[in-house]
């Protein structure tokens, strides 16, 4: 079972979780009507922004997370220390696990977060990458 951290933001994860509202609206979703906006802090301290970015085949459909983590990554700016995301469109009912990221995006976080690294969920709380993802796969 998924463990919540808390679900008070300290005053960098309100922050960061506003910046992930803001680019929300901007995503391409034109089958889902689901827009996500993430936005992510590296070790360099800046604020790397993504919004999902929908396909007719869903496969090339590229989540937030990954937008926002690709660019910190070719950046130089790993690894990455907190990571919001915000589901706009998320009605109540869907709760925690329709508003957290996907499987996918878990894995590539893990694989540039520290095991203690924040993901700020909005509506949701806060986790540690681990706690998401507790057996991530390594190489």
């Amino acid at each position: 079972m998924l463990r919540l951290v808390r679900t008070e933001l300290a005053p960098d994860e309100a922050e960061l979780l506003e910046a992930a509202r803001a680019v929300a609206p901007r995503a391409w979703v034109p089958f889902s009507r689901f827009r996500v906006g993430a936005a992510l802090v590296g070790a360099d301290g800046v604020v790397y922004r993504g919004a999902n970015v929908e396909n007719a085949s869903y496969g090339l459909t590229m989540c937030a997370e990954r937008v926002a983590l690709f660019q910190a990554v070719i950046a130089g700016a790993r690894p990455i220390r907190i990571c919001a995301v915000a589901c706009i469109d998320a009605p109540p009912e869907l709760g925690s696990a329709g508003r957290t990221p996907c499987g996918a995006c878990r894995q590539l976080l893990a694989e540039h977060m520290l095991p203690d690294g924040r993901v700020v969920v909005d509506g949701a709380g806060v986790y540690t990458i681990a706690e998401l993802l507790p057996e991530a796969f390594h190489l």
